[in-house]
């Protein structure tokens, strides 16, 4: 079984991703790694060269910013890397930038792919989420985070990337056909040095909007504001292994009670609903299980 692992990437340096991480935590399942690095105002091609790992393939791009609308560049630089993946691979890992595999879901996830290998009814597997925002300690806990996405895909190239990149989609617009697998990924996209959060802030937004609505919407400041959150829970389980040295060189603080909640009446009932019946009614699904 061939399993090649597929991610895209720019200015990883300037918007501290943890993409070293991100990389690391995926590939003792991985035989080789591609990445796409967009043209970036960083060192990110050079960090990427200091895992020292002969299994990364570097794809060099440039991105289209005149795409700005629906985070669509994202999915298009998520196919550059996916369809640079050779066909005698049977599985492909898309981990993104700011996104970590806990070092305890890699054997269900080597066990997964072996089952389904020959069973092509099963297009991918989907993962288990935790989001956290702030710091490391706390997580997000209401309906606005989704708690399951697709991770793992099969190596058919007419599986492309959907949207802003957070799913996949194939033929027809159909969504994928996936197995849950008990493995949890970690998505750091909200930890960050807040001077970084707000400078990714600000270009981020580009991705989606033009100059007006970012202008008009996105804060000007030195630092991005944290506390306007509508709800979070505290995180008391373990970080991937990899994360550990992050987490110890994090020098900004930041506090939530968790007992405070500015949740919506559509969550609270949520959450109603979920607590007695033990179903999320709404929950997003980009895929079939």
């Amino acid at each position: 079984m061939n399993i090649a692992g597929f991610s895209f990437i720019r200015n990883a340096v300037k918007y501290d991703y943890p993409v070293v991480e991100s990389i690391r935590s995926v590939l003792p399942l991985c035989d080789m790694f591609y990445l796409a690095v967009g043209s970036s105002e960083d060192s990110t091609e050079e960090l990427i060269r200091s895992i020292g790992s002969d299994k990364i393939v570097i794809i060099p791009t440039v991105w289209d910013d005149k795409l700005r609308e629906g985070g669509k560049v994202l999915a298009v630089e998520t196919d550059k890397a996916f369809q640079s993946i050779p066909a005698p691979f049977d599985w492909a890992f898309y981990i993104q930038g700011d996104e970590v595999l806990h070092e305890d879901g890699i054997g269900a996830c080597r066990q997964a792919m072996t089952q389904y290998r020959d069973d092509p009814s099963v297009q991918g597997f989907v993962f288990k989420y935790r989001h956290f925002y702030g710091s490391y300690d706390f997580v997000g806990s209401s309906g606005s985070w989704y708690r399951h996405e697709v991770r793992i895909i099969r190596n058919d190239k007419r599986i492309f990337s959907w949207r802003d990149a957070q799913g996949f989609r194939t033929a027809g617009d159909t969504k994928l056909r996936v197995r849950p697998v008990d493995a949890w990924i970690h998505h750091y996209g909200w930890v960050k040095p807040p001077a970084a959060m707000q400078r990714k802030q600000e270009s981020f937004n580009k991705l989606w909007h033009d100059d007006a609505w970012v202008e008009a919407r996105v804060a000007k400041a030195d630092e991005f504001d944290y506390s306007k959150i509508d709800a979070l829970g505290r995180f008391t389980g373990t970080h991937p292994n990899v994360m550990i040295p992050r987490i110890k060189a994090m020098n900004w603080s930041f506090e939530f009670d968790p007992s405070y909640s500015r949740r919506s009446v559509k969550d609270r009932c949520r959450d109603w609903v979920e607590r007695f019946l033990g179903v999320r009614p709404f929950e997003y699904r980009n895929y079939t299980t």
